[in-house]
């Protein structure tokens, strides 16, 4: 049955409701029509301005005076001399009376843990959650120390979960660059079961870390990449703090190596080589290493093979002295590792001045949580006494360690288009490295964690 014309048909609305309802269809057009106009210029306007007495031209090696650094988001859209006035919902953040630099990096920290007496009984007494928790704390004092970018080169897998959180901004902390367990041979250096009592070493292998033959350092590259580690860390000689005899006896041959590398180049790995002895440092550099660490019984030999095969050198001055004073009172290392720190831990600064001298590329890298975290910048002191000079020493901690992680495209310098990693100290360090502890102003990401 048919349903009645009205009942399907609009009823007749008198002319001045029509009216009112074309108004306010105008209205809201035009509303609309505004909001796609202006919400874009005042999007723009939303800057972040800093006014920096000094900035650090770490490309150029030269301080400027009286500089503007403009932010947008997480990054740089420009550097401009003299100081640029704010306009609409700009920030300007006054830095006159500072020194401006870039984020600083540290090629080499262990953020699960820091030294003290009790360090060889934590792996007994301690969960997966105590190294976390702790490592929270580590991190935050390492960025607001003014290192937003660090490489961690080995711990118990943590410090890849630490890297997680502090992407997804749970957490604060520096960008993390991680080993997550570093790869050594059975009874290395990074053998997790040194020191224990027989029923309780087992047989660790690749899962662990710990690979013998080249086959096996495949194996354990590729489980690396499996937990989502970043680059590679291998153990090459013995070392300091393994509660084993010997600190630099070479623990890869050559070929096992050689399999670390080509394996990790397959995944997109950089491979930094922890190394003491002379032997190791060769093996390592010939095999095709992208960085030797600590490098105390560097020879000669050693430093023409690394200038000829780019090799950078990570010192971590701070360590050895750290070790070494440490070593001094009773108790605090076990009787196997007490001479080893007292002989290796005082060396390496020395070492450092011989390698920088005759030319080998140096990469800033402390071994932070040898020391106590929070100490990252005496290694600019140390560097300095050793003969380097201070502008080469921030160079090493941005430019040079940014090519060293294979990221100059994003940080390691002021520059249009990288991300806003920017900090700033009180006094001038280039008159006085010991500015470089007197950290006022740190950001990172585009964020600021420090402003005093």
């Amino acid at each position: 049955m048919r349903k009645p014309v009205n009942a399907v048909l609009s009823p007749v609305r008198p002319s001045h409701v029509i009216l009112n309802s074309v108004r306010l269809s105008l209205s809201k057009s035009l509303f609309f029509l505004l909001l796609i106009l202006v919400t874009p210029v005042a999007l723009l306007a939303q800057r972040t301005i800093l006014h920096c007495g000094k900035l650090i031209d770490v490309a150029k090696g030269q301080v400027l005076s009286q500089y503007s650094i403009i932010i947008e988001g997480n990054k740089i859209t420009d550097v401009q001399a003299g100081y640029t006035k704010a306009a609409g919902t700009d920030k300007v953040i006054d830095l006159k009376d500072k020194t401006v630099m870039p984020g600083l990096i540290d090629c080499h920290v262990h953020l699960e843990d820091e030294t003290s007496p009790n360090q060889y009984m934590q792996r007994f007494i301690f969960n997966q959650a105590d190294y976390a928790f702790q490592s929270v704390v580590f991190a935050k004092r390492t960025l607001a120390i003014g290192f937003t970018t660090v490489r961690d080169l080995g711990g118990t897998g943590v410090n890849i979960s630490l890297r997680n959180a502090i992407n997804k901004k749970l957490i604060e902390g520096p960008r993390v660059i991680t080993a997550g367990k570093s790869i050594a041979t059975t009874g290395g250096h990074a053998d997790p079961t040194n020191g224990y009592r027989k029923d309780l070493m087992g047989n660790p292998g690749p899962e662990a870390g710990v690979a013998n033959g080249p086959s096996e350092c495949m194996q354990a590259v590729r489980q690396r990449y499996k937990d989502g580690s970043d680059l590679i860390k291998i153990t090459a000689s013995g070392g300091v703090l393994s509660v084993a005899k010997s600190g630099e006896n070479p623990q890869f041959t050559e070929e096992e190596i050689k399999a670390i590398v080509s394996t990790a180049k397959d995944y997109g790995f950089k491979v930094a080589a922890h190394c003491h002895g002379a032997e190791a440092m060769k093996r390592a550099v010939k095999a095709g290493v992208n960085s030797i660490e600590h490098g105390t019984y560097m020879d000669e030999e050693v430093m023409a093979l690394m200038k000829q095969n780019g090799t950078y050198y990570v010192p971590t001055i701070t360590a050895g002295k750290s070790v070494g004073d440490s070593a001094k009172k009773p108790g605090y290392y076990p009787d196997l590792v007490t001479p080893k720190a007292l002989a290796i831990g005082p060396k390496i600064q020395s070492t450092f001045g011989k390698a920088y001298k005759a030319g080998v590329k140096i990469a800033f890298g402390t071994d932070a949580g040898v020391y106590m975290h929070g100490k990252n910048w005496l290694e600019f002191v140390y560097m300095n006494e050793a003969g380097m000079p201070v502008m080469e020493t921030i160079q090493s901690a941005t430019v040079a360690a940014a090519d060293l992680l294979g990221m100059s495209e994003v940080i390691g310098s002021i520059e249009k288009g990288k991300l806003a990693d920017i900090v700033a100290v009180e006094g001038d360090p280039i008159k006085d490295v010991q500015a470089m502890g007197k950290m006022k102003f740190v950001m990172k990401d585009g964020v600021v964690y420090k402003n005093e």
